[in-house]
């Protein structure tokens, strides 16, 4: 256990405020992943403050006291980088051959071109073919800065490399420094606001939650709550898909399709968010707004939702509606920069995993779990906004290590263990979950899926 784990923990439960003590929690001693920053303790502590949410959610539905919580290190760590282990058959790739960091005349850049339309953006600002080579000799002709506004501008994702000290000035940087860890607000009262949950080891077993989320932070989020039991129902466009994450992120899930900006995509989805109990999305601010579907229209079709939600870069400031993602938010905050300079090299220096995408993942689990028992108490909904920026500067917050982690002082990999998860792709194994909530096991019914392989409706419901 370390004092930086702790620290992580207290802030992530001040942020929640839940109404009921929070539980003991035991952190096993591990080693850690190798960078410059502690991610390894932030893994942990987002991980443990999830299983205090739940534990006190279940307290308060027993009567008794909280159960204990353990999160082990290794295995925390293990989940950040991915908790599924093929047998037979590949992952593919977690990166397109376009993405990832260029030199350009004054500094780095990183290109995020993982989604078709993000592709075409940045090869389009830049007149080239789908060619890295190509990509990276028009890249050096360009200021960072100006790339980054351009790609943007066309509609892509991209950031240039800057220093903490920068991002510290930059008025988006200051507008994310003055939010909260996480921004809540009560809202209406449930219709149905004495529904209890759980089943014994299933605490969260008849809960439904409507998954209106992509790569990453999002999908992790309703992962861990389908692995106590709840119903899970991920809704994508006709259109997407992420590959690569899809086989990790799809546990315990059904995957179905709907094309919100058409009147009967709309009113499906209306009609599937009025019998949720959570719903948790991560399209940037305004966009639900501009489908019909705000705030106020989600709080009138089900008084007493708890509603979570997640963006890049915050929900203040100029880049409040800009596209993000983790690897791009490690570039503009400074974290990719400070392991270049700790590395001692030229060029930038990420984490070791999408830490952010995954902290902000069992945070937003945390806030609707916290939702949740608020609502048994009182019958009162709740909204609950976080962001990747935010986690990023409590990161920055703790500093750079002193003597950063290298991969010979790494955890090594756990086993998985079964039995087999019989999943869309093949035969796969995951690793022992890193969290335990006394009596309230993490196991998941559905193994993973495909994106769309499901209908649009609850599991043998009539949406009553």
């Amino acid at each position: 256990m370390t004092d930086t784990a702790l620290k992580f923990i207290a802030s992530f439960q001040a942020a929640l405020g839940s109404p009921v003590p929070s539980s003991p929690v035991t952190l096993l001693d591990g080693k850690s992943l190798p960078s410059v920053f502690a991610v390894s303790d932030l893994a942990q502590a987002s991980i443990a403050v999830a299983g205090s949410s739940l534990a006190s959610f279940v307290a308060l539905n027993s009567g008794d006291c909280p159960p204990g919580v353990v999160v082990d290190r290794n295995l925390a760590s293990a989940w950040f980088a991915g908790s599924i282990r093929p047998q037979g058959w590949d992952l593919l790739p977690a990166w397109d051959a376009v993405g990832g960091e260029y030199e350009c005349r004054d500094g780095w850049i990183r290109l995020h071109t993982n989604a078709i339309h993000h592709r075409t953006a940045a090869l389009t600002v830049l007149d080239v073919p789908e060619d890295r080579a190509a990509v990276a000799a028009a890249v050096g002709t360009w200021s960072a800065q100006e790339l980054e506004t351009a790609v943007i501008g066309a509609g892509g994702a991209a950031a240039a490399m800057r220093s903490i000290a920068e991002w510290r000035e930059h008025p988006q940087g200051r507008a994310v420094a003055g939010e909260p860890l996480l921004w809540t607000r009560r809202t209406s009262i449930a219709v149905r606001r004495n529904a209890m949950f759980g089943t014994g080891e299933r605490p969260l077993d008849g809960l439904r939650v409507l998954d209106l989320t992509r790569v990453l932070a999002g999908p992790v989020a309703t992962r861990l709550l389908a692995g106590w039991g709840a119903e899970v129902l991920r809704i994508d466009p006709p259109d997407w898909d992420e590959p690569a994450i899809v086989p990790e992120v799809t546990l315990g899930k059904h995957c179905a399709r709907l094309n919100l900006r058409t009147p009967d995509g709309r009113s499906r989805f209306l009609e599937l968010l009025g019998s949720a109990h959570v719903v948790v999305h991560g399209y940037r601010a305004d966009a639900l707004d501009r489908l019909g579907l705000g705030d106020e229209v989600r709080d009138s079709v089900c008084p007493g939702i708890i509603d979570v939600s997640l963006d890049a870069y915050g929900w203040t400031g100029p880049w409040r509606q800009r596209r993000g993602f983790d690897s791009l938010v490690q570039m503009s905050s400074g974290i990719a920069d400070a392991g270049r300079l700790m590395a001692g090299g030229d060029r930038p220096v990420p984490l070791p995993v999408q830490a952010l995408d995954h902290a902000t993942g069992y945070l937003l689990a945390a806030a609707a779990i916290t939702g949740l028992t608020q609502r048994q108490i009182d019958g009162t909904g709740s909204r609950w906004r976080a962001s990747l920026a935010r986690v990023a500067d409590l990161l920055l917050q703790a500093g750079p290590l002193q003597v950063p982690t290298t991969p010979s002082s790494s955890p090594a990999t756990p086993d998985p263990v079964g039995p087999i998860e019989r999943t869309a792709w093949g035969n796969a194994l995951r690793l022992p979950p890193p969290l335990v909530v006394q009596g309230a096991p993490l196991q998941w019914a559905l193994p993973a899926r495909r994106l769309g392989s499901d209908r649009p409706q609850w599991l043998g419901a009539d949406d009553e």
